[in-house]
């Protein structure tokens, strides 16, 4: 104590240190009880996402979800190959009574064809699904080629992409087929190879070689439709019209840093620059989704107003990337002694790929960046017409079968092998006829990609229903 320092002002000194060690020592505790909370609600919510199922009342294992289960047992992963499960399709049409072409495309690499032949020329319909699903990877629950049911589940590498889809495909041919009344049309069951990495020795090499097997075909049926889920209830049924389109090169330059200004150069075009441009296929879209859609709702249904009002941007930037090309750009790296910088477009599906790599050249070039290899180039492909009748029988059955609405989605992300048939003028649909809810989707290409057994009966039983009233339409 200060010789000159009262005993009360000694005391009220002592107070206010101890009051200030006290607030010390409880930010510290609180400080480390807020990292802990975050810590563990992170892992909580990591959990909930690996972990969240549908735990069902009752689980029925039908003949159709064992002959899925053996589909889903034959790994037909890439690079693998798909020759087990091209011979298990064929055997399967051979144990109905039905002729199937097994089309091998390069050694190893197959494809399964099938045609029922209709009583008029023209208007045929396409069901074309792929073999081949993407490596399995780490971290599954269960093996992923073992095709383990648990909890009204079936879990297995490819069994949502697209082995579920391709068997409610076969089982609706052979079903007509066996019912000894022709069809109005064509009918025409194609699975391919290759799918999952560019469809070179699948799709591509089909059209090129084999383009019998497109004759006389008007519409195809296959991968790529939504289902928005509420808990158990479908809100909307989406049919794919089509998606963005992928382009990939690289370009080249003398130096790191005129690659590292050239990216410069390029950056704000990795968020939105250009005006933003609605499809009348997605202005569909989000009208269609608006109803479920709370806190989009006054966007989505007038999408002109919220563009003037500058509120646009407030929609997820999964919606606004189908009313804007967009881009991303790799680091430059150093490939065999030369500096080398990857340029992926992802472009609306009405531009031409030539002008958009045309444009990204012109913003690099000023740098000393040039055009080095094209990696991958698709486009212009067209929007499939939703006003046909089979898209009205797709969705109709939608609507009668979920008491849901139903109408077109476009793709922003994916790509399916309808970006090869458009542009022949083959108007192709994608669907997801059963049920897909959140965790199921998020599995895609992920471990523990599995489906819910109800929601793929109730999908066996739309495709069904979808094949017989088309097979009556004139």
């Amino acid at each position: 104590m200060n010789a000159h320092e009262s005993p009360d002002a000694a005391r009220k000194r002592r107070r206010h240190r101890n009051e200030r060690i006290a607030a010390t020592a409880l930010v510290l505790i609180l400080g480390a009880g807020v990292v802990a909370f975050l810590r563990w609600n992170r892992a909580e919510e990591e959990r909930i996402a690996h972990e969240q199922v549908y735990v069902p009342k009752k689980q029925t294992i039908t003949r159709e979800v064992l002959q899925l289960r053996d589909y889903v047992r034959i790994d037909t992963s890439t690079p693998r190959g798909e020759a087990a499960g091209a011979r298990w399709l064929v055997a399967q049409f051979a144990a109905r009574g039905v002729a199937a072409e097994l089309i091998e495309s390069a050694p190893g690499r197959f494809n399964v064809y099938a045609r029922l032949r209709g009583r008029k020329p023209g208007g045929g319909l396409l069901l074309f699904n792929h073999i081949d699903v993407v490596p399995p990877g780490d971290g599954w629950t269960h093996a992923p080629f073992a095709g383990v049911i648990e909890l009204n589940q079936l879990y297995g590498r490819g069994v949502i992409d697209m082995k579920a889809l391709a068997l409610c495909q076969l089982w609706a041919f052979a079903e007509l087929a066996h019912s000894g009344e022709p069809p109005e049309h064509d009918l025409v069951f194609l699975a391919t190879a290759d799918e999952e990495t560019g469809s070179e020795f699948g799709m591509q090499w089909l059209l090129a070689h084999r383009p019998d097997v497109f004759a006389n075909i008007a519409y195809g049926v296959t991968e790529g439709g939504i289902t928005e889920m509420l808990s158990e209830r479908m809100t909307y049924f989406g049919i794919e019209v089509g998606g963005k389109q992928y382009e990939a090169f690289t370009v080249t330059a003398d130096s790191r840093e005129q690659l590292e200004r050239a990216r410069i150069a390029l950056e704000p075009w990795v968020v939105q620059r250009d005006a933003y441009r609605v499809l009348p296929a997605v202005r569909k879209m989000f009208r269609g989704l608006a109803p479920t859609r709370t806190q989009y709702r006054s966007i989505l249904t007038d999408i002109d107003g919220a563009i003037a009002k500058g509120t646009f941007w407030k929609l997820p930037i999964s919606y606004r990337d189908l009313t804007q090309n967009t881009l991303w750009v790799e680091a430059p790296r150093q490939e065999n002694g030369r500096w080398i910088m990857e340029l992926r477009l992802v472009n609306l599906p009405d531009e031409h790929p030539d002008a958009r790599i045309a444009w990204a050249l012109s913003v690099v070039q000023p740098f000393g960046a040039r055009l080095d290899r094209v990696l991958r180039k698709e486009g212009m492909v067209p929007l499939s017409d939703d006003g046909t009748p089979f898209f009205a029988l797709l969705a109709s059955e939608g609507r009668r079968r979920y008491r849901t609405e139903a109408g077109v989605e476009v793709l922003y992300k994916s790509a399916t092998d309808a970006r090869f048939l458009r542009p022949r003028g083959i108007l192709c649909y994608g669907i997801a006829p059963y049920p897909i809810d959140y965790f199921q989707s998020i599995a895609i290409h992920h471990a523990d990609e599995r489906i819910r057994l109800d929601f793929f009966m109730q999908g066996v039983d739309y495709l069904r229903e979808v094949v017989r009233a088309w097979a009556r339409q004139p």
